[in-house]
């Protein structure tokens, strides 16, 4: 799951998105990243293992979730359920 969203504060998003973590991990988050912009830091990524892509759609679709986002001074996230095809170290 990748998440690319501005924010209009990224400590209170961060806040927000910590006081979220019981909810994430009953709706099947397993590990997540947060990532900012080098040269836009209100640019936020999450990048997040779930359980499953149903699990991470019926989260992230919920009226719940929009109104954390709402709190949280999210602008217009944009959603990519992705299949892992290949991970690796060099």
């Amino acid at each position: 799951m990748l998440i690319i969203h501005e924010v209009e504060s990224y400590p209170a998003w961060k806040a927000v998105f910590d006081a979220a973590a019981p909810l994430r991990q009953a709706a099947g988050e397993r590990t997540y990243e947060v990532l900012r912009d080098a040269t836009q830091p209100e640019l936020v990524v999450h990048f997040s293992r779930w359980t499953s892509h149903a699990d991470a759609r019926r989260f992230f679709e919920s009226p719940e979730l929009e109104e954390i986002r709402r709190q949280a001074g999210v602008k217009a996230p944009r959603f990519l359920y992705l299949h892992q095809l290949e991970t690796g170290t060099l």
